[in-house]
């Protein structure tokens, strides 16, 4: 399966995303459903069934407390004269936690995160024309500074990842809740 770990947000945030998305509802521009956007914490690609159960095991040993974080401004990648991913930033201690994650998961193989940007994808875009760059262009920088509010960050998901004609749909194979020292770490 195709699988990657992940922080959610709170689903009150999806009206909020969804606000913002429209901002950016342009021929060419595919948006992400607001209940689909995710930090994507670590991409693990193709992982088998027992791959995914030993990682989800090797997750519940993330030493790391429940944090607060922000949803706050948009960006893009790679660089703003060529938009390609319309981003949501986020503000908390995120790269700590993804390399808590890198060094519980570094008997696995995968490649280490070096270049971990901290982000919630909310939209790709494909093709556009030069008018319709200039206005996403001044739609970005407009949104820059725009805060959606703050939440818990308290627990990893790992999720399975099905690409369709539609879009992927995105399933938690296991949750694991920061900083939790008992048996009922794992859901």
């Amino acid at each position: 399966m195709r699988a990657f770990i992940a922080v959610d947000f709170p689903a009150s945030f999806a009206e909020s995303i969804e606000d913002v998305e429209s901002n950016f509802d342009f021929p060419g521009i595919k948006l992400v459903r607001p209940e689909l956007v995710h930090i994507t914490m670590k991409f693990l690609g193709e992982v088998d069934e027992s791959g995914v159960s030993r990682i989800c095991t090797a997750l519940s040993q993330v030493s790391f407390s429940p944090f607060e974080a922000e949803l706050l401004g948009v960006g893009v990648f790679p660089k703003p004269d060529r938009i390609k991913v319309i981003w949501l930033g986020v503000k908390g201690n995120f790269d700590a936690l993804q390399r808590e994650v890198d060094k519980v998961l570094s008997g696995f193989g995968f490649a280490s995160s070096n270049d971990f940007t901290a982000h919630a994808t909310i939209a790709r875009v494909k093709r556009i024309d030069s008018k319709k760059e200039r206005q996403l262009k001044e739609k970005v920088s407009s949104l820059a500074d725009i805060t959606l509010g703050s939440f818990t960050v308290d627990s990893l998901r790992v999720k399975k990842s099905t690409l369709t004609a539609k879009g992927p749909i995105y399933e938690t194979v296991c949750e694991i809740l920061l900083n939790c020292t008992t048996s009922l770490c794992r859901k």
